[in-house]
């Protein structure tokens, strides 16, 4: 399961596995200022909403830790970097949470100590804590995960699940969210097979979630965006699941692009449909997906997709990167915490309660 790093600290900068160039190459790009991770985030070298808070952080770091003011400067400045790498991309709310929870440590490390080399030190050892925090908490959303596939494939001796986008190891520091039950489950020797859409436009699903799962020995099958709904009618599918950028506190969730239409398939075929994703994920200030920015990306993504025109020249395009997904679509959604069900409003409340117990 993911060998192959997603975020590194190299002691100097922070070594981001390209996922611009899968599956084809493996490429390792060196982020060393806040100027490249933004550059990172938003190109999508770095992806997915855990990696994406997770770069987020070290970027925050990166960005002050040259800044030669006193405390009171650098607590600006921090500011400032935050603000910046904040306009990278507006869905995944992970990426707020994290620039929040940096600028929160670096406040009180200036409480208790205003040496400015001190604070830097607390920004770094906070974002080095998260790479061992994302690890703990995806590998809590796959066991919790486990148990709700499990069940939806009894006496099936291989569970069969179909997936949109890639919300696994690669979407994280390891495991993942949506496919972490998959890897927990197939390291107790559980036999899985996985169907995943391809996810146009830049085809995420058929890039990133086909080669990590073909590199981690798990079957995967790979379908056109348009094929879910014979696949989900021909095919014996006991479950799909998929992650998850923002879910307001209803229980409406924003994903890649296209989840919403497997969500409706899913009704229609009576299939559990389950979202899994952090507690950092949930956007308690937000009452209903209606309040979530979708964000929009360039027209160039479909009409030259990888370069090639797939379009006519001069023709409109639509292309937002997100839909939401209505709670009354949704099974259940799977945290580290635990599981939430409908009525999401205050299932997803006593999560939230749960943190300082």
């Amino acid at each position: 399961m993911n060998p192959t790093p997603t975020i590194t600290w190299t002691g100097e900068c922070v070594r981001l596995l390209d996922q611009t160039q899968l599956p084809a190459r493996t490429v390792f790009v060196d982020i060393a200022d806040e100027q490249q991770m933004w550059d990172a985030i938003k190109r999508l070298v770095v992806r997915g909403a855990p990696a994406i808070g997770v770069s987020a952080a070290f970027g925050a770091y990166l960005g002050v830790r040259n800044f030669g003011g006193d405390a009171r400067a650098l607590l600006l400045r921090l500011s400032e970097v935050c603000d910046y790498l904040a306009t990278s991309r507006p869905t995944a709310v992970n990426l707020f949470w994290a620039l929040k929870r940096v600028q929160r440590i670096a406040l009180q490390a200036s409480d208790d100590d205003s040496d400015p080399k001190q604070i830097k030190q607390r920004l770094l050892d906070e974002a080095l804590g998260m790479l061992d925090e994302d690890c703990a908490t995806n590998k809590a959303i796959g066991e919790n995960g486990l148990q709700l596939l499990e069940r939806c494939a009894t006496g099936s001796s291989v569970i069969n699940v179909l997936t949109h986008c890639n919300a696994g190891s690669l979407c994280a520091v390891q495991y993942g969210t949506a496919l972490a039950p998959i890897y927990v489950g197939a390291q107790r020797g559980l036999r899985f097979h996985v169907y995943s859409d391809e996810t146009r436009p830049l085809l995420q699903g058929s890039r990133i979630t086909a080669y990590e799962l073909q590199q981690s020995g798990i079957p995967v099958t790979v379908l056109c965006d348009n094929m879910a709904a014979q696949v989900m009618r021909s095919q014996q599918i006991h479950a799909i699941i998929v992650g998850a950028d923002r879910i307001a506190a209803n229980g409406d969730v924003a994903n890649k692009i296209g989840t919403l239409g497997v969500a409706i398939l899913a009704k229609h075929f009576n299939i559990p449909f389950y979202v899994a994703a952090p507690i950092s994920t949930i956007d308690y200030d937000l009452r209903t997906g209606k309040e979530i920015p979708i964000e929009h990306r360039a027209p160039e993504e479909v009409s030259h997709g990888f370069g090639q025109p797939t379009a006519p020249k001069g023709v409109e395009i639509y292309n937002p990167a997100f839909d939401v997904t209505p709670s009354d679509l949704v099974s259940a959604i799977i945290t580290e915490r635990g599981v939430a069900t409908a009525p999401y409003e205050a299932s997803l409340a006593a999560l939230r309660s749960s943190e300082s117990k």
